[in-house]
């Protein structure tokens, strides 16, 4: 009898015990073996949600209805599914003891059966758990069908120099010393999307295929939570050969048959590989030139970056509740990049409005560029011109404090006034305020608190300067030039004082964005950045820059995670700190 896998890649809110109920009853219908993802129960990540009272006690009356279910069934399936198990002492007056990232099995007839537990908490960049979770000790060999499973979650496939074990030797070793063989090896996932994460998955499945020389299946989430998206991906590999893939971005599920999936374990495996944790710092730059550039995205990453994009702003307006989005344009790069995205986003019965607050120093052709891009969207393009109500400020100011009102204290109250008007729009319409400031903005605070940092979510956050002229190159080509050719070419300015730039005021962003990737990824100081080939001078402004805008960052609004290592979640860092050792080493 041939043994069937069916692989469910779910898509739910967390927390959401009643939809994800339905769905399981819904999808354990037909003979197999069905696989669901890591957490599949709670959703992930869970963060202090998981030790609130009122989330424990729903979870338990979930499970145990699930379990009732169960035994009320029959037929000749199995299902694998990731959850929590807690662990209560009587003592502890309903705090729980220990807290267990698991996999549990469904059996028809008999209920729910906790088979493993995992064994590499991370503990990196967005992840915590162990600060939730007691680690399992022992491997899992599951039997199905007259068939041998080796059961992983997640980051036991990671193994690394962060860890004290590697769960796929421990299982190596134990299937040697009892002589047994292994039909497959399963991995229940939730794991983060990043624009380099798919092939890093696949690298690391056919190694583990080919030390095990039998297929590997690996499941993984869908869904945005806040900043971090789940792409999905779910594949099976066999040896060197990419047997499927699901979707990504979307739920989907494939069933497929163990027996027939034909593959080589010929090849020798990798002995070395990248992974979460030292991969995670392993070098985007191209250090061939001097000084060191970014390695560009070619078109699958720029077309990845975008679905992600596109997906997490959606999975962030839908589950808090918004259909209006609203854009402050510019005339710039950045504001027409974001408006160019929500617009490729826009499902039916959603809207988006852009909004051109011109001062006294924005110039006409800024004004030109936008309603041309508005015109070529369709997108109704509303006037604020705030010349009058930065007089009215200043005038106010000038008779009441005897301080001069001028340079930043004057660039930045225009700032702040579009961020007012902005919201009090989004307050008469109920539209998503989205933010228009990019990776390199942030890394040295150019921007002015509560004026354009403002905005329910970043969508360009994780995108330097550099990479988000790439991205508009390449919906320009792929979606009938939504840019302005006038907005791409343009030098960027903040358009706040008389003919000013951006390069007034910053490196060229061809040599600023690699000093900043430098910095952030790969943790270098001044000696490493003098190194790659850039100027003393240059390198004391950027970390002085960087190093001072913390209290900036820690503020700002969540962050579209696209990267290995980005602002927001994954990034903690003291506002209050000593920087003279950074300036001068």
């Amino acid at each position: 009898m041939k043994t069937t896998v069916i692989l469910h890649q779910t898509h739910h809110t967390l927390a959401d015990f009643d939809a994800i109920f339905e769905t399981t009853v819904g999808l354990l219908k037909g003979d197999g073996l069905h696989l669901f993802p890591e957490l599949y129960l709670t959703g992930y990540p869970l963060q202090d949600l998981v030790l609130q009272r009122p989330f424990m006690e729903s979870y338990q009356e979930y499970l145990k209805d699930l379990n009732d279910w169960a035994k009320k069934q029959n037929g000749k399936w199995r299902a694998l599914v990731g959850g929590i198990a807690y662990e209560f002492e009587s003592s502890s007056g309903g705090i729980p003891t220990k807290i267990r990232n698991v996999i549990y099995e469904v059996v028809p007839g008999e209920g729910l059966k906790n088979l493993y537990t995992k064994r590499l908490l991370p503990n990196y960049d967005i992840f915590d758990e162990q600060k939730y979770f007691s680690k399992g000790s022992q491997n899992a060999f599951y039997q199905f069908n007259g068939k041998t499973f080796g059961l992983l979650i997640c980051e036991d496939m990671w193994a690394s120099s962060f860890h004290d074990v590697d769960p796929c030797e421990l299982m190596l070793q134990e299937v040697a010393e009892k002589k047994m063989s292994v039909d497959a090896i399963i991995n229940l996932s939730a794991s983060p999307f990043d624009v380099a994460k798919k092939k890093k998955r696949h690298e690391r499945a056919k190694t583990i295929s080919l030390q095990f020389a039998c297929p590997f299946f690996y499941l993984n989430r869908v869904g945005g939570e806040d900043e971090v998206i789940f792409d999905g991906n779910s594949f099976v590999m066999a040896g060197p050969k990419l047997i499927t893939e699901l979707k990504s971005f979307e739920q989907d599920s494939l069933s497929i048959s163990l027996d027939d999936i034909q593959s080589e374990y010929t090849e020798k495996p990798v002995q070395r590989f990248e992974n979460t944790w030292e991969g995670l710092f392993s070098p985007q730059l191209d250090t061939s030139r001097k000084p060191a550039a970014m390695k560009g995205w070619n078109d699958e990453e720029c077309s990845e970056v975008l679905e992600a994009l596109i997906f997490g702003l959606q999975e962030y307006a839908t589950k808090s509740g918004f259909k209006k989005f609203l854009v402050a344009l510019s005339g710039g790069m950045d504001s027409a990049l974001v408006l160019a995205i929500v617009k490729l986003a826009l499902k039916p019965g959603q809207s988006v409005e852009a909004i051109y607050m011109p001062s006294m120093y924005s110039s006409s052709v800024s004004t030109g560029l936008s309603e041309q891009m508005c015109k070529k969207l369709g997108i109704p393009l509303s006037y604020l011109p705030i010349k009058f109500l930065h007089s009215a400020v200043k005038n106010a100011f000038t008779q009441t404090f005897p301080e001069s009102f001028e340079g930043l204290t004057d660039e930045n109250v225009q700032s702040r006034l579009r961020g007012t008007l902005l919201y009090t729009r989004s307050n008469q319409t109920g539209a998503m305020v989205i933010n228009t400031s990019n990776k390199s903005e942030l890394a040295v605070g150019y921007s002015t608190q509560y004026g354009d940092s403002v905005g329910a979510l970043s969508l360009l956050g994780d995108l330097y300067k550099t990479e988000v002229y790439r991205l508009g190159d390449y919906i320009n080509q792929h979606f009938g030039n939504l840019i302005p050719e006038g907005i791409i070419h343009r030098g960027p300015s903040a358009e706040l004082r008389e003919n000013q730039l951006d390069q007034d005021s910053l490196p060229p962003y061809e040599r600023l964005d690699p000093m900043l990737e430098g910095i952030l990824s790969y943790r270098l100081g001044k000696k490493q950045l003098l190194e790659l080939g850039y100027s003393e001078a240059e390198i004391t402004k950027v970390l002085h820059l960087y190093l001072k805008s913390e209290y900036k960052r820690s503020q700002f609004c969540p962050i579209l995670k696209v990267k290995a290592k980005s602002f927001g979640f994954g990034y903690r860092m003291p506002m209050s700190k000593n920087i003279n050792y950074q300036l001068n080493t």
